[in-house]
């Protein structure tokens, strides 16, 4: 079951997390492979839509925001778009576009950032928007402030953080076909409340910078945690529980872990789309376009743009889509 675990150490201005998505990675890998129309990723794309799960999920779980935090990252490559949405209560979706070929050794930049137009964008959509309000979104380049392209999601969010947020954030994410994990350390603010949620509240493209001179990366306690979290391999990362994890990196330090969240309170996939929604689209169709579908392909179908799962609906469905309430047509096909 994934997880999700937040702590603290104690005495330090350094918090972490660490996440491992299994049945909700699973089921989105699952829904894009049984699409007829696009098939599995490829492996360089399933670890990166995987690594971007992860990173979501964390940067979601340390914010105070009821709403949506959509990750996106877009460019030139051959991957045209990759979105993963996570809401407050940490139900997940993900979805990627591919419009050409992948090589199996590709990068980062080689995926989506081939001229350096490619670009990272997090949007936090509230739930309950007051009149007028906006989605709060921050943008960054896929390059260094030494125009050099980055080849990990990971790198691509540090920069991210130290330049929207002003604080020192070390990611460290890993995914296969069976698992995403990632592990966050990040040195909390120490005047002001400078983080996505408090930036979505103002409005505001950047946070104000504050003034400890230690906020610029140069917090030792937070130098010393993050060196040891680098040390985490991405084998480790990917086939290790939780409490081993946090046990091998910081057996020397007093860490303060948090009740696990798994279940219907962890991350878990969920996407919006159901048969139901999609009867009601086919019934907005009206009978005579519907029929018209039947009678040219044998049954109708509909995949959902976002996570990939198709729907079927045969000549019996159809009709039952149509019949009055309360009416009964026999035999059903389901969803595949």
């Amino acid at each position: 079951m994934s997880e999700l675990r937040k702590f603290l150490f104690d005495g330090l201005p350094v918090r972490g997390a660490i996440v491992r998505l299994t049945d909700a990675w699973q089921e989105i890998l699952r829904r894009r492979a049984s699409n007829a129309a696009t098939g599995a990723y490829p492996p360089p794309v399933q670890a990166l839509v995987g690594e971007m799960t992860a990173a979501a999920v964390l940067m979601q779980s340390g914010i105070q925001f009821e709403g949506a935090l959509v990750l996106q990252i877009f460019g030139d490559g051959p991957v045209k778009v990759a979105v993963v949405e996570v809401q407050s209560d940490l139900r997940v979706r993900a979805t990627c576009s591919v419009v050409g070929d992948v090589a199996d050794d590709a990068d980062l930049g080689d995926m989506v950032n081939q001229t350096g137009q490619g670009r990272c964008a997090i949007t936090l959509d509230p739930t309950h928007k007051m009149p007028g309000q906006q989605p709060y979104q921050g943008v960054v380049a896929l390059t260094s402030d030494e125009d050099r392209s980055f080849t990990r999601v990971a790198d691509v969010l540090r920069h991210y953080m130290l330049r929207s947020e002003q604080l020192d954030t070390l990611l460290v994410l890993a995914a296969n076909d069976e698992v995403a994990a990632g592990l966050l350390i990040q040195r909390l603010p120490v005047k002001g409340d400078a983080n996505l949620a408090g930036q979505a509240a103002r409005g505001e493209a950047e946070a104000p910078v504050a003034e400890d001179a230690d906020v610029q990366g140069r917090n030792e306690h937070f130098n010393r945690i993050a060196h040891l979290a680098s040390t985490l391999t991405r084998d480790e990362l990917l086939s290790l529980d939780v409490e081993t994890v946090l046990r091998r990196l910081f057996w020397e330090e007093q860490v303060m872990s948090f009740t696990p969240l798994t279940g219907e309170s962890g991350p878990r996939f969920a996407c919006t789309c159901s048969r139901e929604r999609v009867g009601n689209m086919i019934r907005g169709l009206g009978v005579a376009e519907a029929e018209s579908i039947l009678a040219e392909r044998g049954d109708i179908e509909v995949s959902c743009e976002f996570c990939g799962q198709q729907y079927r609906f045969d000549p019996v469905d159809a009709a039952q889509i149509f019949a009055p309430p309360g009416s009964l047509t026999p035999g059903s096909s389901s969803v595949q």
